[in-house]
């Protein structure tokens, strides 16, 4: 008796997704940020980077500074929730590439 027609599919695809999986698994093996201390946000100190260029080490300096877990760069015209998270701090930068404002939310 054959096989139905829809098993025999499926068996030519199983081994096309095996690859596929494996490269999906090292996407998601890297580990996420380093938080110190218990990741809540405080932006009290943060008025410095106002006007300053939003470049890698900016950013990497009012994360440590804030004690946020997630920073979020916010760019022009881009459309957030407005959810509160303890662990976020958003940088809003303008069209210049400077930051507007640094708020945790």
């Amino acid at each position: 008796m054959a096989l139905p027609l829809l098993s025999h599919r499926s068996s030519i695809r199983a081994p096309l997704l095996v690859p596929g999986m494996l490269a999906l698994s090292a996407c998601v093996s890297t580990p996420g940020p380093q938080v110190a201390g218990d990741g809540r946000c405080s932006d009290a100190s943060l008025g410095w980077a106002v006007g300053q260029t939003a470049d890698e080490a900016t950013l990497r300096r009012l994360s440590g500074e804030s004690g946020a877990g997630l920073v979020n760069p916010i760019g022009p015209g881009t459309v957030v929730k407005h959810d509160a998270r303890t662990d976020r701090l958003r940088v809003y930068i303008d069209a210049d590439n400077r930051i507007t404002a640094a708020r945790c939310e």
